[in-house]
């Protein structure tokens, strides 16, 4: 004999469709069970045939099957072979999917319109899933990461204290601000890995932290020249007592006349310079407070120009002074001592 099955009712008729059979099985009459449900009697007929010829899962609830997919099944298979050109194939900058560039693809080349909200369905079907990509330059030289590490930073350590007066500094300058990268649409299991190149549009900011917990920062609406370093340097003389060993990279504003001339004339009575390796972002503690104010402070803004985001970037600094635990947090993550 059949019996009903132990399964949560979906809704209260698929309960009464269940329960009209479940009282037929014990003997009940199409009447009775009508007037016991409060249905009429033609109903029950139904629902007793219905559970008869295909089981009792045919009183299950059907929803509704939903719109027809614009995509067919084959186009549906050849989106993942499309993305995996990559983003710049289809003329964008940058190796990154959003939802509105998967979206514009799919217009493109199959001349249908899907909202980037349903691309993301697609794409987890497809076996993508929204990912932090890893960044590295194409020109970074691990062997010279590796010298700073065991060589260069320990013999600095062990020099003598009686450089250092009150206060002593790591100093990274010339940041640009570039999109911040938070997820990026990929192969599920397959993180990506994005080769950042340089851009000239951007609002370029020199900064700086020390173990006291100060933050020092500087802006241009151009690029930085020689002279915007050695306002800094000055910057961070008016600010910051004591000998400042500044750790920065290799820059070519760095090696600029006006930066030498600036330290043959007094400048390298308090300031000791020493450079990082080339690409080499995990040594530098700026990089921590850069990535804290774009992925923290900044996150999810859009800025229509360059002046607006001066402004956002003001008032996410002035946040971020008051966070010396993070600051501090960003010069011990690479391994130097506060």
């Amino acid at each position: 004999m059949n019996t009903v099955k132990r399964r949560s009712p979906r809704d209260w008729r698929e309960e009464r469709r269940l329960r009209a059979w479940a009282l037929h099985q014990r003997g009940w009459m199409g009447k009775t069970i009508a007037e016991a449900l409060g249905v009429t009697q033609g109903a029950v007929s139904q629902w007793l045939k219905r559970a008869r010829e295909g089981g009792v899962e045919a009183l299950y609830a059907q929803p509704p099957p939903g719109p027809t997919p614009r995509l067919t099944p084959e186009q549906l298979a050849q989106l993942p072979h499309l993305l995996a050109r990559g983003a710049e194939a289809f003329g964008f900058i940058g190796e990154v999917w959003t939802a509105k560039r998967v979206a514009a693809v799919i217009r493109e080349e199959f001349g249908v319109r899907y909202h980037p909200d349903h691309v993301g369905r697609l794409l987890r079907t497809a076996g993508w899933s929204p990912q932090k990509p890893i960044r590295r330059a194409t020109r970074r030289d691990e062997a010279a990461i590796e010298r700073w590490i065991t060589e260069r930073w320990p013999a600095l350590e062990a020099k003598p204290k009686k450089r250092t007066a009150r206060s002593s500094g790591w100093i990274e300058s010339a940041f640009y601000p570039l999109p911040a990268v938070v997820r990026t649409w990929a192969p599920r299991g397959v993180t990506p890995v994005l080769h950042a190149p340089f851009t000239r549009k951007h609002l370029s900011v020199i900064s700086g932290i020390t173990p006291a917990g100060q933050l020092l920062l500087q802006m241009r609406d151009r690029s930085l020249r020689g002279p915007d370093v050695v306002r800094f340097l000055q910057h961070l003389l008016r600010h910051v007592p004591g000998q400042l060993p500044v750790i920065w990279d290799g820059a070519p504003i760095h090696r600029a006349q006006v930066v030498k001339d600036f330290l043959a004339h007094g400048g390298a009575a308090r300031i000791w310079l020493e450079q990082l390796p080339a690409y080499a972002p995990e040594l530098n503690p700026d990089e921590g407070i850069w990535n804290c104010l774009k992925r923290v402070e900044l996150r999810n803004l859009c800025c229509d120009d360059l002046a607006e985001l001066r402004v956002e970037l003001l008032l996410a600094a002035a946040r971020l002074r008051h966070k010396r635990a993070v600051i501090e947090g960003c010069i011990t993550q690479c391994g130097y001592a506060v």
